[in-house]
């Protein structure tokens, strides 16, 4: 096999009649174990994990890893905590797959033999005896369905068991009702003489409407009942004729299964509606319950009276509907579950979605809708708290991505040393303070998408190894020789020109245009004041829910305010405009003098001091000054006068004496 001569290492599957694939290990490359066609090893194995485990060479040793596995990874029947130098001949169990490590070929071990049994022709062992070999089982082979003039003369245990095991596997794997309720019905007609059978559910619990389980059997009857699956032995017949509701509602009544034979006879079902129309010579009628939850009935029927349904057949039954509540529960609690987290993730919008309907908006979602199917990398720009990270969101949870992780890290946030070691991850010892070894994010981020705040922070020497990942290279963990690939989607962010940084050097051109990919601009807030009115209302339906405040909404004269100020901190400073107002407002609504707005001015520094300068006196300036003070705060004299430093008293002279008028 190709890289054969490199190899130090081999990681052969271990069989019970010997040995089967072998795969060479060369040092420099990691090799991953699992079930999705992306692994280095790929194993079709039903119980191990689409990534399972990873087997990498460092610091001298072979060495393999848990990769979060549901069933974990166990060397020599041992499992595995974090990662295990392996030694000759030590067994690695991924799921049911078995593999030993060898360095060469000669290493392997020997398969134990037995001496042969000449009587029996096969191998013994002391403690047992192999007389069989199977490759399949005859419990999942289909029997042939009865024929008609046979009769069901002396039942076989092993073969109903067999009916069972395969139907159980049949229902483990269907998603619907109806494809559960179909097969069981092809099976209670494959073992039971019945010539018709038919599943009825009470509709509530079949939709999942039911919330809570009938507490009482009574008020089951006469409960509508609505027909998932029938079937008639004869293909030509179509139509399903019901069983009487009286024989319904005595089950549902009692909860217990009946068996009713030569119906013209039985006193108990005699004369009742439907029976004798349709000629039931005997019957069965099984409650399909979980616990103390009923969901519905199967019925059974035969027409033919030397086919009648005995005792075996009712046994038969009841096995098998206590099966189908099993699996109706299992269908219920999967759909609530889906429910909740379709709930949950509506109560989360205000985290993970945009909001607004104005014109620059409707474009940015536009052009998230473009991108998201795509893996182009993206790189969102705009003013601090405008939303880069709810876009960059936007842009994963809309992509083909969005099952896999979505991870951020602010670039700006840390050193050279600490940024490298977060983005790629280090081993342990690398340097002062790594006492373990650490994943980086990239390697969490693996199938999903990175997100890259402030990329522009980053150093020159980083840029350089995120622009080789970025080009498909694998990189190395810090003070790590081992190349890791990931398949990672880069989403970057930031709020400073990028082409000066480029031209004073700071920043790589490559990486820029390698970054550029796709481009989108996110306006600031003072450019689409449209949306200041729903973002507001956003907040506070957030922030009520949160402290649970009785505020009904804002008053007209705080909208205004909302709609008049420049925003210079964007939707963040809305945020927390909102916030602190809910929780200092007192009132059943929020009003002008609620809302705290910044006395900072959006106005650069360049632009205030290259404006042409205008003479005026000392008490011209202080009055238009307060004038100003005044306006931005809708006139309320103690919020004003706070912000001037000033007395209350003290502003309402200079008012007086400045003239000023609201």
């Amino acid at each position: 096999m190709a890289g054969m001569t490199n190899a130090t290492a081999f990681l052969v599957v271990r069989r019970d009649d010997g040995f089967g694939d072998v795969f060479a290990l060369v040092p420099g490359q990691s090799y991953t174990l699992g079930r999705a066609a992306t692994n280095s090893i790929v194993l079709k194995d039903d119980m191990a994990s689409r990534d399972h485990s990873e087997v990498s060479f460092g610091s001298g040793h072979w060495r393999v890893r848990d990769m979060g596995s549901l069933n974990g990874t166990r060397v020599n029947g041992e499992r595995i905590i974090g990662e295990r130098n392996l030694s000759v001949k030590d067994e690695i169990h991924v799921g049911r797959t078995h593999l030993i490590f060898i360095e060469h070929m000669d290493q392997l071990p020997d398969i134990p033999t037995a001496p042969m049994d000449s009587s029996q022709g096969e191998a013994k062992d002391p403690d047992m005896a192999i007389r069989k070999r199977l490759g399949h089982t005859r419990f999942l082979t289909p029997h042939p369905p009865l024929a008609a003039e046979q009769l069901p003369s002396g039942r076989s245990l092993s073969r109903d068991l067999g009916i069972l095991y395969r139907l159980a596997m049949d229902m483990a794997a269907s998603g619907t009702n109806e494809e559960l309720c179909q097969l069981v019905v092809d099976a209670l007609l494959e073992a039971t003489p019945a010539e018709v059978g038919a599943i009825l559910i009470l509709p509530a619990r079949v939709s999942g409407r039911g919330k809570e389980p009938t507490t009482g059997p009574k008020s089951l009857r006469g409960a509508e009942l609505e027909i998932v699956a029938n079937k008639h032995r004869d293909p030509s017949v179509k139509s399903y004729q019901r069983v009487s509701e009286y024989v319904s509602n005595e089950v549902l009544g009692t909860r217990e299964a009946i068996l009713a034979e030569d119906v013209k006879s039985n006193r108990l079902l005699r004369n009742r509606e439907s029976l004798s129309d349709i000629g039931v010579k005997s019957l069965i009628c099984a409650p399909v319950m979980y616990a103390d939850r009923v969901f519905g009935l199967i019925h059974l029927y035969s027409t033919i009276l030397h086919k009648s349904l005995d005792a075996d057949d009712l046994e038969f039954t009841v096995a098998v509907s206590k099966q189908l509540g099993g699996a109706f529960a299992n269908l219920t609690r999967q759909q609530s579950l889906k429910n909740e987290n379709r709930e949950l993730r509506g109560q989360l919008k205000v985290e993970s979605e945009l909001v607004g309907t104005s014109g620059p908006l409707k474009e940015i979602e536009r052009q998230i809708a473009l991108v998201a199917s795509t893996n182009a990398t993206c790189l969102i720009r705009g003013e601090s708290g405008v939303g880069k990270e709810l876009v960059a969101r936007a842009v994963h949870f809309s992509s083909p991505r969005r099952d896999g992780p979505f991870v951020c890290l602010n670039c700006a946030a840390l050193t050279e040393t600490l940024l490298e070691s977060e983005l790629f991850g280090h081993e342990k010892g690398s340097f002062t303070g790594a006492t373990e070894k650490k994943i980086g994010k990239f390697e969490a981020a693996n199938h999903g998408t990175i997100f890259l705040d402030e990329i522009g922070e980053m150093t020159v020497g980083t840029q350089a190894k995120l622009l080789r990942i970025l080009e498909g290279h694998p990189y190395e963990r810090v003070g790590g020789n081992v190349p890791i690939r990931v398949d990672v989607r880069v989403v970057s962010a930031t709020n400073k020109p990028l082409e000066e940084a480029v031209r004073e050097g700071s920043f790589r051109r490559d990486l820029f245009y390698r970054l550029q990919v796709v481009e989108i601009r996110i306006p600031p807030l003072r450019d689409r004041k449209d949306d200041i009115r729903l973002l507001a209302d956003h907040f506070l339906t957030r922030f009520v829910r949160e402290t649970g405040r009785k505020i009904r909404g804002f008053s007209d004269a705080a909208y205004n305010k909302l709609a008049a100020y420049d925003w210079p901190g964007n939707v963040r400073e809305l945020r927390n405009v909102v916030e602190r107002a809910v929780a200092l407002g007192s009132g059943p609504t929020l009003d002008a003098e609620d809302l705290w707005l910044s006395s900072l001015s959006f106005a650069s520094a360049s632009t205030t001091t290259s404006a042409e300068f205008e003479p005026h006196s000392l008490e011209e300036m202080e009055k238009r000054h307060i004038t100003r003070t005044l306006d931005h705060t809708d006139w309320n004299k103690s919020q004003a006068a706070k912000i001037l430093g000033i007395e209350r008293s003290t502003l309402d002279r200079k008012i007086t004496a400045y003239g000023l008028k609201r």
